[in-house]
């Protein structure tokens, strides 16, 4: 374990870390998105709830709101159909109501099929790799005047073990994920040492999601982590402690 893992998955978050802070969430409705943005929430933050189901985002709200936390907002986006122009709607109606933006966690993700890539469906594969990691790149890019309005913003993308050393059958999602590791580590090289704004990765590791058990259908929940418990490492590249922290790929577990 390196030592800033062992940093982040020991971290004790102090009860206002993200206190006046403006953070964007993607995949909110559900999942790890769900609970991350509750606990940034909780930790001080405003959130900005961004999915593609409605109904979800509003039940996070509501969520947020009864324990006291600070107002969320909500977007609506299908990463999947989404044009330019409605990314640069989004970052306008967030430049109106809150000025600048402290953090963004790309944690909406596609699984697709598990499969050999010799058999991989073509539009699968595209779709996937449009959903995790174009998007990913147009969303961050639309928003960086925004991050670097900010006097410490951090950006963290999802990834995973499989994006980190091939293997078979996981397809688009492994090479997806690969290709945000990339995304993740040109950007923090492009911020350099001195910048204000920092970019990492986070993998999550086996957690009890709807996605884990999509791609291990026969596994025992129960023995799985649940999000609350792989929460320190979220905060602590979400707050100010991590500052100095640019380029690392960190683990939950």
């Amino acid at each position: 374990m390196t030592e800033q893992n062992s940093i982040a998955q020991n971290y004790q978050a102090p009860d206002d870390l993200l206190k006046d802070k403006v953070i964007l969430v993607t995949g909110a409705g559900d999942g790890i998105g769900k609970t991350v943005a509750k606990s940034y929430a909780t930790h001080g933050a405003t959130v900005i709830l961004l999915g593609r189901t409605q109904v979800k985002l509003e039940a996070v709200y509501d969520e947020i709101v009864a324990a006291g936390g600070p107002q969320p907002g909500i977007a609506v986006l299908d990463f999947r159909t989404a044009q330019p122009e409605e990314y640069e709607n989004l970052a306008e109606q967030i430049e109106n109501e809150y000025g600048r933006l402290d953090g963004l966690l790309h944690n909406a993700s596609k699984l697709g099929q598990k499969m050999s890539l010799d058999q991989y469906p073509i539009g699968t594969f595209m779709e996937v790799m449009h959903i995790n990691v174009n998007a990913a790149f147009v969303l961050t890019r639309i928003l960086m005047p925004l991050l670097r309005k900010s006097s410490s913003a951090s950006v963290v993308f999802t990834s995973s073990s499989v994006g980190r050393k091939g293997r078979a059958f996981w397809g688009a999602y492994a090479v997806s994920k690969f290709a945000t590791e990339g995304l993740m580590e040109t950007l923090a090289d492009e911020q350099g040492e001195n910048s204000k704004l920092r970019t990492n990765s986070i993998n999550p590791g086996a957690t009890r999601t709807n996605m884990r058990a999509a791609a291990y259908p026969g596994e025992d929940p129960d023995t799985l982590k649940t999000p609350e418990d792989i929460l320190a490492p979220y905060l602590y590249l979400m707050g100010d402690d991590s500052s100095a922290v640019n380029g690392e790929s960190l683990n939950c577990q």
